[in-house]
């Protein structure tokens, strides 16, 4: 259990969910809006001033929305408990919250693994979701994606690991100079919260769900009733502009959003555009 003044230092709270204490940021009055950060990173003040973290974007959002985001299990100050991490328990954990939270039917955002676990609340609960502006995060929707050998090789130290290698993922980080600071922030915000050497513990969790399809493909994303937007940039090495055209033409409701000279980060024009969507389908 985290204790008090540590979840005070992160202006957060917890609540019982699915088994495990959840503990979230919550900001604004308006509507709400459940946003869920993506892998490595948290909703921990040390993620100022990160690219791909939403800590800089949360007074914007706040403006519109009553923002509720949680730290995903194992990440941050949200204790993971017992047993595995998958994509489905990470989904079970976002309706859990919703629930414990009396939410009706919430608008949902996410940006990488957070729009993957997003993604996957839409298919499976359709009746949950108002909303959903899905940022990233759709690769894992290819059963093939390049992204599972990369995290084998990244996180494992080989394209044929089996298990999380955290010495290895940190020199693959230290080695890649725009990601290496990234890397020393999951460290610092982690440790910091779960203790020392936790963010070991969270690689391996981490390396479970990222190196396998999660069961679902974009064939699932006909499933996802809410108005949706598949949101992603065209210099995005991760998601590229041909699967999120793939995604959005399964959606019943859809709409595609590819912005320029944009990489795998949040920028204030991606918070603008998911704000305008938000907007005219908080009604629906």
């Amino acid at each position: 259990m985290i204790n008090a003044e540590t979840l005070a230092q992160r202006g957060a709270q917890t609540v019982r969910a699915n088994g495990i204490d959840i503990a979230y940021v919550e900001a604004g009055d308006g509507p709400p809006l459940l946003l869920l950060h993506g892998g490595l990173a948290s909703t921990g003040p040390l993620w100022a001033g990160s690219r791909v973290a939403y800590v800089d974007h949360m007074a914007t959002l706040a403006k519109r929305f009553r923002v509720i985001a949680p730290d995903t299990r194992g990440s941050g100050a949200s204790v993971h408990g017992d047993g595995g991490a998958s994509f489905a328990v990470l989904a079970d954990d976002v309706l859990a919250l919703i629930e414990a939270l009396s939410l009706d039917r919430p608008m949902l955002a996410g940006f990488s693994e957070g729009a993957a676990t997003a993604t996957i609340v839409a298919i499976r609960a359709p009746g949950s979701v108002r909303a959903l502006a899905a940022h990233a995060g759709y690769d894992i929707f290819n059963p093939e994606a390049a992204v599972f050998t990369m995290g084998r090789a990244i996180f494992g130290g080989n394209p044929e690991a089996t298990e999380a290698d955290p010495d290895a993922a940190e020199a693959a980080f230290n080695g890649m100079p725009a990601m290496a600071a990234t890397f020393a922030t999951m460290k610092a915000d982690y440790d910091s919260a779960q203790g020392d050497r936790h963010w070991r513990r969270y690689l391996q969790l981490f390396f479970e769900r990222a190196i396998h399809s999660p069961g679902y493909t974009f064939d699932d994303y006909r499933a996802i009733t809410a108005p949706t937007l598949i949101l992603t940039g065209d210099r995005d090495h991760f998601c590229s502009v041909e699967e999120g055209a793939l995604a959005y033409r399964n959606l019943s409701a859809g709409e595609l959003a590819i912005l320029p000279d944009t990489d795998h980060a949040i920028t204030p024009v991606v918070i603008d555009t998911t704000i305008n969507f938000l907007l005219r389908h908080v009604h629906d």
